[in-house]
């Protein structure tokens, strides 16, 4: 005995997805309805202002530029001291030279390493 043959159900709208465009049935290939839509284009200059936060404030001053600080590798480290890369790790463990921790690995200021060789210095008579 045959089943009845039923039609597909009809298409029910979806929500479009954060920053995409509604989904359109009709102009799927195979659809047999081709429907182009076009969107013109908004141009910057056209959007209103009149509502923007920083529209009506004074205008924000830039912070001053920062030096840029170059970091060294403990292994770059170790290599300008002339010691082992375990003698640098102990050294930034026990807070004697400041390094930075990038994931797991350290990096340390280049004016770090030229103030802990300066303090580092003894005379000898």
């Amino acid at each position: 005995m045959p089943l009845p043959q039923h039609s597909p159900a009809p298409a029910l709208p979806r929500s479009a997805a954060y920053g995409q465009r509604p989904y359109d049935r009709s102009a799927m290939p195979g659809s047999g309805l081709t429907v182009q839509r076009t969107l013109a284009p908004r141009p910057m200059a056209a959007r209103p202002v009149t509502g923007h936060p920083m529209a009506a404030g004074p205008a924000m001053q830039r912070p001053a530029p920062r030096a840029a600080v170059s970091f060294l590798t403990v292994t770059e480290v170790a290599a300008i001291m002339r010691v082992s890369k375990m003698t640098v790790y102990r050294l930034v463990h026990a807070g004697e030279l400041v390094a930075v921790r990038v994931g797991r690995s350290f990096r340390v200021p280049e004016p770090a390493v030229r103030e802990y060789l300066a303090g580092a210095r003894t005379d000898v008579a």
